[in-house]
């Protein structure tokens, strides 16, 4: 899955939740925070399927299970 596309599933469903989507640019990796949830994620321009559905999972307590599906 495409870098960009991990991070734009998770800016429009913090949009559609009404909380807070900021990114934080940090050495080697962007910091996420969605809500009082913040975690990173690796520059890299293709991020593997079990990564980005690891990044999702971090972000359940916010959305609910399984809200990237």
């Amino acid at each position: 899955m495409k870098r960009q596309a991990v991070l734009k599933r998770l800016k429009i469903a913090a949009r559609a939740a009404g909380l807070e989507y900021r990114e934080v640019e940090l050495a080697n990796h962007t910091g996420v925070v969605v809500g009082g949830t913040r975690s990173t994620i690796g520059r890299h321009s293709e991020i593997a399927d079990g990564t980005a559905r690891a990044f999702f999972k971090q972000y359940e307590h916010e959305f609910g299970k399984g809200w990237w599906r």
